[in-house]
C-alpha cells in the first residue's frame, strides 16, 4: 500500500467514510473493488485503508485484498483498481460465533471438505465429483442448496463445463495449509481410535 503521508487524526474522516464502505454491502457480494474506494476516499485510498487496519487490530479484524489473478506477487495500480477489499476476522471462528452470522455447523464442514477436495485435485474438481463426495454425509438436496450458496457467496467459482475452484473469498478467508494440516489430523486420530481386529487364535492340534 502507498505510504502514509498523514497521521491517523488526519484521516478520521476518511476513516469512516472507509468502514461505510467496507462493512455494509453494496453489491450482491461483500466488499468493494480499488475503484470505488479511491473515487469516494481519493488518491490516498491505500493509506486510508492501512490507518483502518491498525484501528481494527485490537477487534481482531483486518483490510483483507483479494487480487483477480492469486498468483500476482506485486499488484500494479491498475491491479490494486481491480482487487477486492473487504473485512474480515484476523483469526478463527468458533462454532458460536458461526452461528449467529447464519452458518450451520454442517455448512461450514461441507465448505471445508469441498475445498480440501478441490486443493488435492490441483484447484479444480468437477461439480459432480464434490456432490458425490458431500453426499456421504448430507442429504442429496441439501448438497445441491449448499453447493449453490458456496458459489453465490463467493467462496467456490463454477466454469461453463461444471467445474469447480476456488473463488476469491475462499482464497482470502481460507489458510489452506492449516485446512490441509487439520483434515490430515483428524483422519490420523480416527485412524487410530479405530479398534483393529483382533488376531485369530491359533486352533489346538
Amino acid at each position: 500500500m502507498a505510504k502514509r503521508v498523514r497521521s491517523e487524526a488526519g484521516y478520521a474522516r476518511k476513516v469512516k467514510d472507509a468502514v461505510h464502505l467496507l462493512f455494509f454491502q453494496h453489491h450482491r457480494l461483500p466488499g468493494v473493488r480499488g475503484w470505488e474506494l479511491r473515487q469516494e476516499l481519493g488518491p490516498d485510498w491505500q493509506s486510508v485503508l492501512e490507518v483502518l487496519d491498525k484501528q481494527l487490530h485490537p477487534m481482531d479484524l483486518q483490510v483483507t485484498r483479494v487480487l483477480d489473478d492469486p498468483n500476482i506477487v506485486d499488484p500494479d495500480q491498475a491491479q490494486l483498481a481491480d482487487a477486492r477489499f473487504y473485512v474480515t476476522m484476523r483469526g478463527g471462528i468458533d462454532q458460536k460465533s458461526a452461528k449467529t452470522i447464519g452458518w450451520r455447523v454442517d455448512d461450514i464442514a461441507g465448505l471445508a471438505v469441498a475445498i480440501a477436495y478441490i486443493i488435492s485435485k490441483q484447484g479444480k474438481a468437477l461439480r459432480t465429483e464434490v456432490e458425490k463426495l458431500l453426499q456421504e454425509k448430507l442429504p442429496g438436496w441439501r448438497v445441491k442448496m449448499s453447493i449453490d450458496r458456496y458459489i453465490q457467496q463467493g467462496y467456490l467459482g463454477e466454469d461453463e463445463k461444471g467445474v469447480l475452484y476456488m473463488d476469491w473469498r475462499s482464497r482470502a478467508e481460507v489458510d489452506q495449509k492449516q485446512l490441509i494440516n487439520l483434515i490430515v489430523g483428524f483422519g490420523k486420530k480416527a485412524a487410530e481410535e479405530t479398534p483393529k481386529p483382533e488376531a485369530d487364535e491359533e486352533e489346538e492340534d
